[in-house]
Formats: structure tokens, sequence, C-alpha cells
């Protein structure tokens, strides 16, 4: 017996509905591959499913990009407005500008410079001498600026150093003071702790024996 005629439509069962996904999907990328391979032709897939996931095929001779441009321009649909168009019109003009200054930095480094002219050697010697100058005088302003911070630094250690050596002297002077102090005011109270006075008499000379 053949099999039943299977109706069209949406499965409601989730998990049969993914079984037959999955089935399907793989069924459908395996005719892409077969009809790039037996016919020669450019195939393009692309499969979401209800879940947002991707899958895809491109032919393998041919950037998926190119097979788009080939749409846009044969079936008149733009696929991207003037925004996308101006990006990418934007985008390769900084990739040429980013690969002539790749050249233009080797060139500098003696590299790629057989192909030069007479012409094109001068000015890129002149460039070299310019870039020379500015090196050499980025490096003096540099060294000046060192000397001068290193005056600065001298200059703010010697007062410091002299700011230091007042505090020390100050201190030194009240160490000095508070001695004093100390020594006059034992000695007061050695004077006040003597019970009287010592007095100094003259030597008189013994009368008695003088007239012996």
């Amino acid at each position: 017996m053949g099999r039943g005629k299977i109706e069209i439509k949406r499965i409601e069962n989730s998990s049969n509905r993914q079984v037959t996904y999955s089935k399907r999907r793989n069924g459908i990328i395996k005719k892409a591959k077969e009809i790039t391979v037996l016919c020669d032709a450019q195939v393009s897939l692309v499969v979401f499913a209800s879940s947002g996931k991707m899958h895809e095929y491109c032919s393998p001779s041919t950037p998926l990009i190119d097979i788009l441009d080939k749409y846009h321009k044969q079936s008149g649909k733009r696929l991207w407005d003037a925004k996308h168009e101006n990006l990418s019109n934007e985008m390769d003009r900084v990739k040429k500008e980013n690969d002539n200054m790749q050249i233009e930095l080797r060139r500098l480094r003696g590299e790629d410079i057989t192909s030069l002219n007479y012409k094109e050697l001068m000015a890129l010697e002149e460039a070299l001498e310019n870039g020379l100058t500015g090196v050499r005088e980025k490096q003096s302003e540099l060294m000046k600026m060192m000397r001068t911070n290193e005056r600065m630094m001298e200059e703010e250690n010697k007062r410091l150093n002299y700011e230091l050596y007042q505090k020390e002297m100050v201190a030194m002077g009240d160490s000095v003071r508070e001695m004093d102090n100390g020594y006059n005011q034992r000695m007061r109270d050695f004077n006040s702790q003597m019970p009287f006075a010592f007095r100094v008499q003259p030597i008189q000379p013994n009368l008695q024996e003088r007239n012996n």
C-alpha cells in the first residue's frame, strides 16, 4: 500500500512539530547541496526556526554577499536602504585608507620601495627627514622639561631642609632654656634650705705675738 497523503497544515503538538522541522530542514539543506554539486548552481539557503534559531547553507564557491548582490540587481528589490549603502561605502573608504597607510608605513621602514621612482623616493626621503626633525624637537622639549623638574625638586628639597633645620634650632633653644630654668630653680631651692649664711672674716694679725 502506498503512503497516505499528508495534509499540509500547522502541527499543533510542539514535540511533533520540532521533530518534523528537524527532518525537513535537514532534507532541504541536503537538496541544496545536491543541486549545487550536480547542476553547478549557486544556492543560498537561510531557515529560521520558530524559536528564532537560524540555519543556513551557501554554495562553497560563492560568498553569500555575492549571491545577495545578484539578487538585488536582477530582482530590482532594494535589500539595503540608503543608510546601509552609505555605511558600506564609508567602510570601503576606510578600508582603502587603511591599506594606503599600511603601504606608506612599510615604505617608511624601507620596505616595498623597489617600485618607487626617483620623485617618489625624494618625497619619501623628505617625509623621513621631517619626521626625524619632529622627533628631535620632541626629545629636546622633553629634556628641557626634565631639567626644569630637577631644578624644582632641588629647590623644594633645599626649602624642606631649611625648614627642618629651623625647627631643630628652635627645639634646641627651648631645651637650653628649660635646662637654665631648671638649674636656677635648683639653686634657689638649695639656698632656701641653708640654716645660715657663711661670712668671710678678714684675717687680723696677732698683736700680742707682734709685741713679743
